[in-house]
């Protein structure tokens, strides 16, 4: 058999995509072998190319996999006044908040920050929960994120509560952790560095990761707290405490005000901390 014949014999690139696609049960090696090389031949760009393997990764992907820890979920008390979930919102600079009850696996809702926003003109007294309170979507740790895209587009709502094999909280993931596996990371102008640790709010406030440690604290802030005991900031917090604080709860230390903004019953997550007149 000669080259031509076996050119002639094989099929082409747009033939071999065009029957995974139409002829009966696509086969997904097909499909890719068929892309990547229509990218080698400059027929796709590496863009589309990368956005393709995207949609059939998110086949494979489990929400367990994107999700939003448990630990670092920003999340809002049912009994918390207008302010308090007023500064909540504007520290972690969020859109959209689980809402729970007496414990941190008894989610009730979600509330949208925008929604707090008429309140602004008004009195505290006037606010309702009930009235702005979005209904809230569980999940399994193992939904796939194709359906789970479905199901964002179907309700037309953006976030989902993961639940673990106990019914227990596990984390959270939105419209956007789905996208992102397609399309890649997507920043705006209020995302922060994922490797930064500290990162400056306003003057005198910082958002900082309790694993920071003691000598990154002291480097950032100019400060000299003993690191022999601790490792981290979280960890000589809740010793400060003496127990794993819930998110609201502040305390004063060494000249800073350190309030919690993320935390689980093991440990903390994300520390507001505010300089001491």
């Amino acid at each position: 058999m000669t080259d031509d014949d076996s050119s002639q014999s094989r099929p082409g690139l747009f033939e071999r995509i065009g029957r995974a696609l139409f002829g009966g049960r696509p086969d997904r090696g097909e499909l890719l072998e068929g892309f990547r090389e229509a990218h080698q031949q400059n027929v796709v760009d590496g863009e589309t190319l990368e956005m393709v393997e995207g949609v059939f990764r998110i086949l494979d992907t489990t929400a367990r996999e994107v999700m939003v820890p448990r630990s670092k979920m920003v999340v809002l008390h049912r009994d918390d006044t207008v302010q308090m979930m007023l500064d909540k919102v504007i520290e972690s600079a969020h859109s959209r908040f689980p809402v729970i009850g007496d414990d941190r696996d008894e989610v009730i809702g979600i509330l949208l920050a925008k929604d707090l926003l008429p309140y602004l003109r008004e009195e505290s007294q006037n606010f309702s929960l009930r009235d702005v309170l979005r209904e809230v979507t569980f999940v399994p740790e193992s939904k796939r994120l194709n359906a789970m895209l479905q199901d964002f587009r179907r309700k037309r709502n953006h976030m989902a509560i993961v639940v673990d094999e106990y019914s227990g909280v596990a984390g959270l993931v939105t419209i956007e952790d789905v996208i992102e596996e397609i399309v890649g990371e997507i920043e705006d102008e209020h995302d922060a560095d994922e490797d930064e640790l500290i990162e400056l709010l306003q003057e005198g406030r910082h958002q900082v990761d309790a694993f920071t440690t003691i000598d990154e604290f002291n480097e950032y802030f100019a400060t000299e707290l003993d690191n022999s005991e601790f490792e981290t900031i979280g960890g000589m917090v809740a010793q400060a405490f003496g127990r794993v604080p819930a998110v609201g709860e502040q305390i004063s230390l060494h000249g800073f005000e350190f309030r919690v903004l993320e935390a689980d019953q093991r440990r903390i997550g994300t520390l507001a901390v505010s300089t001491i007149a």
